[in-house]
C-alpha cells in the first residue's frame, strides 16, 4: 500500500498523493551556457524526464534561467524546471526575480544557509520568496549538508546518556530531524505543506532506507527518493534499485531519481532509462514493451536468440515515439519474449503477448511465433529475414490492439 502524502502540484506535473512516481534528472552542463542546457534539458525530457533540475549557483547561472525556460516553452516542452540552490539561493532569487518567476521549484538544503541566527535569517528570506512566487520547496538533507548545530547539539545529548547510542545512529537520527524541523520551519513562516516536497539523501544503501523509512513514518509531505553519489555504471546502478526498490515496495517514495556517474561523454538520459526500468520491472508505471530473454546455456546452440533481442531492443526503442505519435495507447504494457531452446522457450512466449522461441541444440530448426498465448506461425531463414518478420509481427499487433 502507497504511503499517504500531501499531494503537491510541480508546474503541470503532480507529485505525492496517489499520483504516479515522478521520474526527474539534473543536466550537468555550465546553466549559463544557455544553448547547451536547453539542449540537455530537451534530451532528458524526451527520454522521459518528468522533471528537470538545473544548478543556480552564480549570478550567471540565474540570469540564463529565464532565458532557458522562455526557449524551452517555445519549443512545446512543458517539462517543470527546478532551481538546485546552495549557500546564496536566497540572495540570486532576490536580485534576480525574473528566475524566482521562471522556476516551477525551489531545492534547497538548509543546513548550507549559514549558522545560528544567520541560518534562520536565510532560511526565512528563501522560504519568503518561494511564498511570495507561489513556488514549491524541496528541502532536503544529506551528510554533506547536515546542520552542524543540530548534529552537534544531538551528539552531546547523546553523550551525557547513561547508555549512550550508537554514534551513527545518532547522526542518522540527526538527518532525519533536520529534514523534518526545516519542513516544519518553513510551515511556521506560512509555506502550505501543498509546496513541500522532503529529501533525505545517503550513498549507503542501508542507511539510506533505515532514514527514508524513519522519515516516512513521522510525516506525510511527498518524499523525493535518490541515493546520493550512486556511482558509475553498473555500480550505481545496483545500489539505487536495491535502495530506492526497497523503499518503493513498501509504498514510499513519490519522485525519484537515479544519481549515476555519467562515463565520459555518455548521455545524461541513462539514469532515466534506469528509472524507468526499475518501475516498470517493479509493475508501478509502464513506459515501452519489455522484453523478456533467456541467458542461454549449455543447449542453445548459437547466439541468434541474443542477437534478436538486442534487435528488437533497438526496434521497440526506435517505434515507441511512432506509436506515441500515432495516438496508440497500450503498447506500453505489451510483453515481448526472445528464447532460446525447448526448455522455457516455448512456455515464456506463450506467457507473453507475443514471442518466439529458437532452436536449441539437436533441435528441430524452427522457429515457433506465440500471439496471445497462441502458435500462430513457424519461422525460418536466414537471420535478416527473421529478425524483418518478427519486427512486422510485432507492429502488426502494436496497430491491431493499440489503436
Amino acid at each position: 500500500m502507497k504511503r499517504k502524502s500531501i499531494p503537491v502540484k510541480i508546474g503541470n506535473v503532480w507529485v505525492g498523493g496517489n499520483h504516479p512516481i515522478v521520474i526527474q534528472s539534473m543536466t550537468n552542463t555550465r546553466t549559463a551556457d544557455v544553448e547547451a542546457t536547453l539542449q540537455q534539458i530537451k534530451e532528458l525530457a524526451d527520454a522521459g524526464a518528468e522533471m528537470v533540475r538545473l544548478t543556480v549557483n552564480n549570478e550567471a547561472a540565474a540570469k540564463a534561467v529565464p532565458h532557458i525556460i522562455i526557449k524551452l516553452r517555445e519549443d512545446n516542452y512543458s517539462t517543470p524546471i527546478v532551481g538546485d540552490f546552495h549557500f546564496n539561493g536566497h540572495i540570486l532569487l532576490t536580485k534576480y526575480p525574473a528566475c524566482a518567476k521562471a522556476l516551477d521549484k525551489y531545492r534547497i538544503n538548509p543546513g548550507n544557509v549559514g549558522r545560528g541566527t544567520k541560518h534562520d535569517a536565510n532560511f526565512k528570506a528563501f522560504i519568503d520568496l518561494a511564498i511570495k512566487y507561489d513556488k514549491v520547496v524541496r528541502i532536503g538533507v544529506n551528510w554533506g549538508s547536515l546542520d552542524p548545530e543540530l548534529k552537534d547539539s544531538m551528539m552531546e545529548e547523546n553523550a551525557k546518556r547513561k547508555r549512550p547510542r550508537n554514534a551513527k545512529d545518532v547522526l542518522l537520527e540527526a538527518i532525519v530531524q533536520s529534514a523534518l524541523q526545516s519542513a516544519r520551519l518553513a510551515e511556521t513562516y506560512g509555506m502550505p505543506k501543498n509546496k513541500i516536497v522532503i529529501s533525505a539523501k545517503l550513498s549507503e544503501v542501508q542507511e539510506f532506507i533505515k532514514v527514508n523509512k524513519m522519515v516516512a513514518k513521522q510525516c506525510d509531505y511527498a518524499m523525493h527518493l535518490g541515493l546520493t553519489e550512486a556511482g558509475m555504471g553498473g555500480k550505481g546502478i545496483v545500489a539505487s534499485s536495491a535502495a530506492l526498490g526497497i523503499l518503493l515496495q513498501q509504498g514510499i517514495g513519490d519522485t525519484i531519481r537515479i544519481s549515476l556517474t555519467p562515463k565520459p561523454d555518455e548521455k545524461r538520459t541513462k539514469e532515466v532509462e534506469i528509472c524507468q526500468l526499475l518501475l516498470q520491472t517493479m509493475g508501478f508505471r509502464h513506459f515501452k514493451p519489455l522484453i523478456t530473454s533467456c541467458p542461454g546455456c549449455g543447449r542453445t546452440k548459437s547466439n541468434r536468440f541474443q542477437k534478436l533481442a538486442q534487435e528488437m531492443n533497438f526496434f521497440i526503442n526506435e517505434r515507441v515515439p511512432v506509436w506515441k505519435k500515432q495516438g496508440l495507447t497500450g503498447f506500453d504494457n505489451c510483453s515481448i519474449a526472445v528464447m532460446g531452446c525447448i526448455v522455457n522457450g516455448p512456455g515464456e512466449s506463450k506467457y507473453a503477448d507475443i514471442g518466439i522461441s529458437f532452436p536449441g541444440d539437436k533441435e528441430k530448426p524452427a522457429l515457433p511465433v506465440y500471439i496471445d498465448g497462441k502458435l500462430v506461425r513457424t519461422l525460418g531463414g536466414n537471420f535478416e529475414e527473421i529478425k524483418t518478420k518478427f519486427q512486422n509481427m510485432i507492429e502488426d499487433y502494436i496497430q491491431e490492439k493499440c489503436t
